[in-house]
C-alpha cells in the first residue's frame, strides 16, 4: 500500500469525483465510465493506481453470469482512508487550478486604465 498520491490528471479527478459523490457504495469500471464520459481504457487503470495506494478495494461481483447473460463486474470501495486522501487531492488540484487561472489572467489592472 503506497502513501503518495496518484498524479492529478483531469481523467484522475474525474474517477475521484464519481467515487467521492457516493463514497459508501461500490463502483464498477463501465459505469464510472459512463459518468465520467471515459473510456474503460482509461478507467481501469487509475482504479488499479488507486487500489495499489490502498484508496480502494476491489473484488469480484458475486453472481453467476450464465444467469445474468452478462460477465461478472469488478467492484471498487473507497477506503477510509481513500475517501480521506481523495478529497485532500481534489482539494489541492483545485486550488493549484485556480492560482494557475488567476497566473494566466495577468495581474488585475484598474478599472479605466489603458496599455
Amino acid at each position: 500500500m503506497g502513501d503518495g498520491a496518484p498524479r492529478m490528471t483531469g481523467p484522475t479527478t474525474a474517477v475521484l469525483g464519481v467515487l467521492l459523490e457516493q463514497p459508501d457504495e461500490v463502483h464498477y469500471g463501465l459505469a464510472v465510465g459512463a459518468l465520467t464520459a471515459l473510456p474503460s481504457g482509461t478507467v481501469h487503470p487509475i482504479l488499479a493506481r488507486l487500489e495499489g495506494l490502498g484508496w480502494v478495494t476491489s473484488e469480484w461481483e458475486d453472481i453467476d453470469p450464465s444467469d445474468l447473460g452478462r460477465p461478472r463486474r469488478r467492484l471498487y470501495r473507497l477506503t477510509d482512508h481513500g475517501q480521506a486522501c481523495a478529497a485532500a487531492a481534489l482539494s489541492r488540484a483545485d486550488a493549484q487550478r485556480a492560482r494557475l487561472g488567476a497566473r494566466a489572467l495577468g495581474p488585475a489592472r484598474p478599472q479605466g486604465a489603458t496599455s
